[in-house]
């Protein structure tokens, strides 16, 4: 059995004049939200062996402020193909994730990080299926089994165990009122 823990990068500020959405920083509420997030990570006793993510700004920005939450280094592997991917080259990154990681962490950036969600997991009935089909949220943490092996996984094989958004730990992490 495996664990693969998807997160969204935190709330960016699209009012900060970068040259390149790459370059695109977290604005306050992202830094907070990502602390609150890295707490929870901590409190809710997540563990991960490995961890892969995108490097753009607001995702190694997301990282620093998770792991300050956390309490330690996630030590993430960065990498670009995760910067704005499909759920189709989020998968083919699964598949080639080292076989002796149990409990990986997959940090990126939306549509994909959703799409991949819903389509690793049956369409069920299972109400954390239905809240990332809703919307899933800069900062959410998405938890999923997967039986078998990473090179392995496929449509509808994953069983969803837990969502977590920022605002579900901070209702003023929630959307903005404007």
């Amino acid at each position: 059995m495996k664990t693969l823990t998807l997160l969204r990068h935190a709330k960016s500020g699209w009012d900060d004049p970068v040259a390149r959405d790459f370059d695109r920083p977290l604005n306050p509420k992202g830094h907070k939200a990502a602390r609150t997030m890295g707490r929870h990570l901590r409190q809710a006793d997540y563990a991960f062996d490995h961890v892969v993510a995108s490097p753009a700004v607001r995702v190694v920005e997301t990282l620093a402020q998770i792991e300050d939450g956390y309490g330690g280094s996630l030590a993430a592997e960065w990498d670009r193909r995760i910067y704005l991917a499909s759920a189709a080259t989020l998968l083919d990154i699964v598949h080639e994730l080292p076989e002796m990681a149990g409990h990986v962490l997959l940090v990126g950036h939306n549509p994909g990080l959703e799409d991949l969600a819903l389509l690793l997991t049956p369409d069920d009935g299972n109400p954390f299926r239905d809240a990332i089909e809703s919307k899933y949220p800069t900062g959410s943490v998405t938890q999923m089994t997967l039986p078998g092996r990473w090179n392995e996984a496929d449509r509808g094989m994953a069983t969803l165990t837990r969502f977590t958004r920022p605002r579900d730990l901070d209702p003023s992490l929630g959307p903005d009122a404007d």
